[in-house]
């Protein structure tokens, strides 16, 4: 018996021993954090005969000393302006190589105010939001992400201006708002967001050749025709024209994004309650402002559940954070108020929401 307790005994201090030495190997985040950095600037001269050209631009992740999970956004904004109302022109996990294309990163400069056909003095910095979890010493461990950002490198960027169809007739839809659709190739195919209804057709017109575009039997017709309608439901649509005499087609791709949840009504009832938001074409984000209940949410496209977003499973959800596309169970809480509610699209299976309060 004696031999046994002497066992037992140097059993449990064995395990004290490797609990304390596991205690001791803690993650402990790096102090300083080294931040992401942002690598040397490609040609920003942009032509549209170059439209289809790949930029590429180069960066690093933040060094917190150990592994950690990120995501990255490479933005532009005014010089000077300190990165208010700033553009993302990348977002994703790896900065090693962020591409875009002359005629993207072009389209987003002049969504976003800047002058078309000009040169413009242009900042960019790469972004990390760090989910930190709990025990790692980290400020904002838990539900609250942290930022680095690199330091700022200054260009010139050189734009030129996109051939466009004006949506005649639609104005109503958005009052008090021009839309259009825009060619980034100047290849006579048009796209863009359109927020259409059936009650408000309108024609595709042509500021450069006077040309106004209509349709019949679910084609484009010049100078002719009836005016273009949704197919569906009131609301946002990816609106595509092809102009090329041989081809004059069209076609709407329903693009409705909307808020769901108990949060809509305070009961179950909005889980079947879709609250639609709008699109930001400055920012490229989707918006609403909206009065709330105690409850859950979730984001999801065209009124359905094959596509939805929520937070990311193990995390703990905040007033802004991580999503991820489909899961159970991983609805937001969110208490009463008033709040504006901006969700961003990353790629087609991550996101990211903030909910501000009004």
């Amino acid at each position: 018996m004696m031999k046994k307790n002497i066992f037992f005994l140097i059993l449990a201090f064995a395990v004290l021993f490797f609990s304390c030495e596991n205690e001791g190997e803690k993650t402990k985040i790096k102090d300083p954090v080294g931040v992401p950095t942002l690598g040397a600037l490609p040609n920003l001269t942009l032509e549209r005969v170059n439209a289809a050209d790949t930029l590429t631009f180069t960066g690093t992740k933040v060094d917190a000393g150990f592994e950690a999970s990120a995501d990255y956004f490479l933005e532009a904004a005014a010089a000077g302006a300190e990165f208010a109302n700033s553009i993302t022109v990348w977002s994703g996990v790896d900065p090693a190589s962020m591409t875009t294309t002359v005629a993207a990163l072009n389209t987003a400069m002049l969504d976003a105010g800047f002058d078309d056909d000009a040169t413009s003095s242009v900042e960019f910095r790469l972004r990390a939001r760090l989910v930190i979890t709990s025990g790692t010493g980290a400020p904002g461990s838990g539900e609250n992400p942290v930022e680095y950002n690199s330091s700022a490198s200054t260009a010139d960027v050189t734009t030129f201006g996109l051939q466009r169809l004006d949506l005649n007739g639609a104005e109503q839809v958005i009052p008090g708002a021009d839309q259009n659709i825009k060619s980034s190739l100047g290849n006579g195919i048009y796209e863009g967001f359109v927020k259409a209804a059936a009650a408000s057709g309108f024609t595709l017109d042509d500021p450069e050749s006077g040309t106004s575009y209509g349709a019949s039997g679910g084609a484009l017709v010049a100078d002719g025709g009836d005016p273009l309608t949704p197919p569906g439901d009131d609301g946002w649509y990816i609106l595509t024209a092809d102009i090329n005499p041989a081809v004059l087609t069209y076609n709407f791709e329903e693009h409705r994004i909307a808020l769901i949840g108990s949060a809509m009504t305070g009961n179950d009832d909005g889980w079947s309650a879709d609250q639609w938001m709008d699109w930001n074409p400055e920012t490229g984000n989707w918006e609403i402002e909206i009065t709330l209940f105690d409850g859950l949410m979730k984001f999801r496209r065209n009124g359905g559940w094959a596509w939805n977003m929520g937070f990311v499973e193990g995390d703990t959800p905040g007033l802004e954070g991580p999503l991820q596309q489909g899961g159970v169970g991983n609805d937001i809480p969110v208490t009463a108020g008033a709040y504006k509610i901006i969700f961003t699209i990353i790629s087609d299976a991550e996101g990211y929401y903030q909910i501000i309060p009004q």
